[in-house]
């Protein structure tokens, strides 16, 4: 096992690598045409480039919320119960009020805060709070708990709370995602709680093979394996369209796209499907990234070690360079001060540009973004200690 300040380098690797991969999917939300008039795995208007451009990035938020899970276990090994319950109930709670006020802020970059959006930071910073109270229980326990989550969630998928009450507020926190108008304030619930809780919790489960004195050679084949496996169930119960996702594959026009409706898997709420094919890839490359940096992975690495400071920069950032787009395109540089979703403002359709465009502002914002973080990084590891809010960055 890989270390730098007490840090397991591995883990940093994937975390960066899904970091680089997330703003890719919120590069084309500000500046791809399409965004604006369908969904990228809409088989009915997609191609295979666009679609894939989307799934790759479904690897982001469940990666991101299983390796917050394996930290905690990390950060509670030197730690006792109730100093990590405190950290996880205050982060939590500091999560929940980050995504509201300030990460809405750059969605929008209306000061008026005409909508909520409750989205990845959100579920994990409840995730989070939730767990401080799971730590208590015994592992097996824990375990259980997260496996019945993830399988079982969508038993619930034909559940339905229709209207704008809080019985469906609270649903939808939990379950199903909506959107609710009160006045004249949104709330857009994209992330239902419970399946993110689970995410999280078989995080915190396996965090402990990275303990200090854990076998690394057991280590990685339990990794393997249980990547393997997920990958495998993914595959069996996906072919014949068992449980496991309420949007069924079907075959289409060519072999190309019955590929796609077979990967066409639901991320709102994430199904047992879409859990299974993310997090099994992510297993089997911590299992095969115990080894020293390169090039590359020490570039990436870095990224993955200050990720909350890079959520920020880089959704600021695409969002100012939208506006200049915008701008430069001849559209009216106030659209971009949202009250509404990004690709929902009916003033902005006909604004946009094609994917080679996206990818370069993408790779663009990646190599403007290096030096902060590296910076941010440095400064991280040698004042944490003195610092402790740099814990909750």
């Amino acid at each position: 096992m890989q270390l730098r300040n007490n840090r397991v380098e591995s883990i940093d690797v994937l975390r960066g690598f899904v970091m680089i991969i997330m703003a890719l999917d919120h590069v084309r939300d500000y500046f791809h045409y399409d965004a604006f008039m369908y969904s990228p795995t809409d088989l009915a208007f997609t191609n295979s480039f666009l679609f894939f451009t989307r799934f790759i990035t479904h690897y982001c938020a469940p990666v991101f919320v299983f390796l917050a899970g394996i930290s905690a276990s990390l950060y509670g090994a030197k730690r006792s119960r109730k100093q990590l319950r405190f950290y996880l109930l205050t982060r939590g709670l500091w999560l929940v009020f980050a995504e509201i006020f300030i990460i809405t802020l750059g969605w929008t970059f209306n000061p008026a805060y005409p909508l909520a959006n409750l989205q990845v930071i959100w579920a994990i910073g409840v995730s989070m709070m939730v767990l401080s109270a799971m730590i208590y229980m015994k592992r097996l326990y824990i375990l259980l708990i997260a496996v019945l989550i993830i399988a079982g969630h969508n038993l619930f998928d034909q559940v339905h709370v229709e209207g704008n009450g809080i019985t469906a507020f609270l649903w939808s926190i939990l379950h199903q995602p909506e959107d609710f108008v009160v006045g004249n304030f949104k709330i857009f619930v994209r992330y239902p709680v419970v399946p993110w809780i689970g995410i999280m919790a078989l995080g915190y489960y396996l965090g402990s093979l990275y303990h200090a004195g854990y076998d690394a050679v057991k280590r990685k084949k339990i990794l393997l394996f249980t990547g393997l496996g997920m990958i495998t169930v993914f595959i069996l119960l996906r072919w014949f369209n068992f449980y496991g996702d309420q949007a069924q594959w079907s075959v289409q026009k060519n072999k190309v796209f019955s590929l796609l409706s077979f990967l066409n898997i639901s991320k709102y709420p994430p199904s047992f499907f879409y859990t299974l094919v993310t997090l099994g890839p992510a297993m089997v490359f911590l299992s095969l990234a115990e080894k020293p940096l390169n090039a590359i992975s020490d570039k990436v690495a870095v990224f993955g070690r200050v990720p909350f400071f890079y959520y920020l920069a880089h959704l600021y950032l695409i969002h100012f360079l939208a506006i200049i787009a915008v701008i430069i395109s001849g559209f009216n540089p106030a659209d971009m001060i949202l009250s509404e979703r990004v690709n929902r403002v009916a003033a902005l359709k006909g604004y946009g540009f094609n994917l080679l465009v996206v990818y370069l502002v993408w790779i663009g914002i990646i190599v403007l973004l290096y030096p902060c973080c590296k910076w941010f990084d440095r400064y991280k590891r040698t004042h944490q200690s003195a610092k402790t809010w740099l814990t909750y960055m």
